[in-house]
């Protein structure tokens, strides 16, 4: 039987970026229907979908919850058997889709699945938000092949394989709709922010394979929603890091694991303090305020596959061991 697919795009306030990239999306898609799900924009975006893009069908939420909240509103709606969740200012390439479904059809294991995500201003150099395939260290720190930190290569060639990793981006994220709902959708306290990495891992303690597919590209324009200059994000990433850690990870260590984290933020707080001023390193505060009052429960195992996680330290490797790209790193993984 053949499998439905359902290319979901959440949109706040985005109309320039529908103008500028559903057109790709239209154009190379044409396996999937297309969903708009509009997180309760204020400028005009249902009026150009429908005055442009009458292809395209649309979800209006009731309100805006960010993406975690937003994606778990509108996807309720959708009943393909294959989500992608596509960020809105994500420009596709011809034959994006195939290669993938194909991949997680090949294997009923494989979940959850994500492109090459390339920067859409330098086509030639991986994007900071998946890049080719996500991972995380024994502290749970992410990185990407294809980019430490904000170190990013250049695309050589080098990710063109297909191949298991710990996590992919909510760019451009491919997921069963069975399994999605399975887990519950994303967690809506996230608001934004690694609460991909969290969906990722609740479905590794429970066996599936997150894979990385090189013959598929995207081109991500980045921060279309909350730009890396915003002390918002940082806040996001710092505190749902630590959250994502503490309910998933069931080494028995997590505690310890919590401690270090708390020495190394504070090395990037004395860091952002030097090189970006005060707010950015009072977002790393607060965000651990915020982690040690935010109530956890432990995520469900059955059959993990850890498969992903980086046995060394992603902090010293490249902060003090100068190592910026991936095939420079020296520990294994699980």
């Amino acid at each position: 039987m053949e499998r439905t697919v359902a290319v979901a795009i959440l949109n706040w306030n985005g109309r320039e970026h529908l103008r500028t990239y559903l057109p790709s999306v239209i154009e190379h898609s044409k396996e999937a229907v297309v969903y708009v799900i509009d997180n309760d924009s204020t400028d005009d975006s249902i009026e150009v979908l429908k005055n442009e893009f009458p292809s395209v069908k649309i979800i209006q939420n009731s309100s805006n919850t960010g993406f975690a909240g937003g994606y778990n509103e509108g996807l309720r709606s959708i009943k393909e058997d294959y989500y992608i969740l596509l960020n809105s200012d994500v420009e596709v390439s011809p034959n994006w889709i195939g290669p993938i479904i194909d991949l997680m059809e090949s294997d009923p294991s494989i979940s959850i699945a994500q492109p090459k995500i390339l920067s859409y201003r330098e086509k030639n150099r991986f994007e900071y938000a998946g890049a080719a395939g996500g991972f995380i260290d024994y502290l749970g720190y992410p990185f990407c092949r294809g980019r430490i930190f904000q170190d990013l290569e250049e695309d050589k060639g080098q990710y063109n394989d297909t191949t298991e990793v710990f996590w992919a981006t909510g760019a451009c994220m491919f997921i069963r709709s069975e399994l999605f709902w399975q887990l519950e959708g994303f967690d809506e306290r996230y608001f934004a922010h690694m609460e991909e990495i969290d969906l990722c891992w609740r479905a590794k303690n429970l066996g599936n394979k997150v894979y990385y597919c090189g013959k598929s590209e995207v081109y991500h324009l980045g921060g279309g929603t909350i730009n890396n200059t915003n002390p918002r994000k940082t806040f996001l990433n710092f505190r749902n890091s630590l959250i994502t850690l503490k309910k998933n990870d069931h080494s028995g260590f997590s505690s310890l694991k919590i401690l270090y984290r708390l020495l190394l933020d504070g090395l990037a707080f004395l860091k952002l303090m030097l090189d970006n001023g005060l707010t950015h390193a009072f977002a790393i505060l607060k965000a651990h305020f915020s982690f040690y009052g935010f109530k956890v429960k432990k995520s469900k195992v059955e059959h993990a596959n850890l498969y992903g996680i980086y046995q060394g330290s992603i902090v010293y490797d490249h902060f003090l061991k100068g190592r910026k790209r991936f095939d420079q790193l020296k520990k294994g993984f699980n």
